[in-house]
């Protein structure tokens, strides 16, 4: 009975004993040299897609698979496009040959021949002249009755249009020695230039014809197939850029004082708790809003909070889009200085 007793006694003093322990704990002021908080990680997501409408030839990476910046990732079909490309080259190759002829101006064989053309002429004025002066003469001889009225006048009809290519041959054989007007040259070289133009938008849609990576990224989703028509509407590819990452979280309203852009933050998740991965915070909203139903905390749904972003170094790419994340932010400016500091450094 006695031993009874003695065992109730104590275990009446080790429950006494640990009703302390427990009033203790609940009145130790809470751990206030960091904050935790719930968020989701976040990147930056683009959707890639040719900016001409044309057959696709080729799709060279398949989802998953890493790419760098300015990879080939898809190629369209461009036979159209180089047959059109040596049409307007060869365009540009006749207006350039006709403006080279421009410059030059006449060659010596065309001012040759053009003075040839001006002694012909001469020549035929003066034999219709010469026929006037016969007929003029031989009908004053014979008072009128040797000549008619009628030939007289088809000599002096043929005399005068005899003259007049004369008069035509001298102004040609002018133009030549003077050569071809600046405007005309002007005009050659307007035309060329739009043929060069042409030719390099050409070839510009062929360039276009290979869809390349903006960045380094993953493929998220390939969206067409080798013999599909592409489209700028219809997108080939969606990457998922592989830096910056951050997490998305949210604060409220008695810790934001408390926080500043650059604080030190370490970010773990429940794939890996134990290897948690650097970062800083980089944006904090200046604009309440309410709770999201994905954040998970333990104040109420509807009360007022702010999101901020902790920018993370993920270099062995082990976080994931839309991953739950966990993130500490420690609150002593001994933890948050060197943060601080290397964030001005940066700048």
């Amino acid at each position: 009975m006695a031993k009874k007793k003695a065992a109730l006694l104590v275990l009446l003093l080790l429950l006494l004993l640990a009703g302390v322990l427990a009033w203790r704990q609940a009145r130790a002021p809470a751990d206030t040299s960091a904050l935790t908080l719930h968020g989701n990680v976040d990147i930056r997501q683009v959707s890639l897609a040719f900016q001409s409408s044309e057959r696709v030839a080729e799709m060279r990476v398949e989802e998953g698979d890493v790419v760098q910046g300015g990879q080939v990732l898809a190629v369209l079909e461009t036979r159209t496009a180089a047959l059109r490309l040596q049409q307007a080259q060869a365009q540009v190759g006749v207006l350039e040959q006709g403006l080279l002829a421009l410059r030059h101006g006449s060659r010596p064989e065309e001012i040759s021949q053009a003075g040839a053309q001006v002694a012909a002429a001469q020549a035929e004025a003066e034999r219709a002249r010469l026929q006037v002066q016969r007929l003029e003469g031989a009908a004053a001889a014979t008072e009128g009755r040797g000549v008619s009225p009628q030939d007289l006048d088809n000599a002096r009809a043929q005399a005068r249009v005899a003259q007049a290519r004369l008069d035509a041959a001298r102004q040609a054989e002018r133009l030549t020695r003077v050569g071809p007007r600046t405007e005309d040259i002007a005009r050659a070289e307007a035309q060329l230039r739009a043929a060069q133009a042409e030719a390099a938008l050409l070839l510009h849609q062929i360039e276009l014809a290979e869809l390349k990576a903006p960045r380094a990224a993953v493929v998220r989703a390939r969206l067409l197939e080798p013999g599909d028509m592409a489209s700028p509407s219809r997108p080939a590819y969606t990457l998922a850029l592989t830096d910056p990452k951050w997490v998305r979280a949210y604060v409220g309203e008695p810790q934001l004082g408390r926080l500043r852009p650059g604080m030190a933050a370490s970010v773990s998740t429940d794939a890996a708790p134990a290897q948690p991965v650097a970062g800083r915070i980089g944006f904090i909203s200046s604009v309440a809003e309410f709770t999201p139903k994905a954040v998970q905390t333990e104040e109420l749904r509807t009360d007022l909070v702010y999101e901020i972003r902790v920018l993370v170094d993920d270099p062995q790419d082990r976080l994931r889009l839309g991953m739950p994340a966990t993130v500490r932010i420690p609150l002593d400016e001994t933890a948050a200085a060197p943060a601080q500091a290397a964030s001005k450094a940066s700048q």
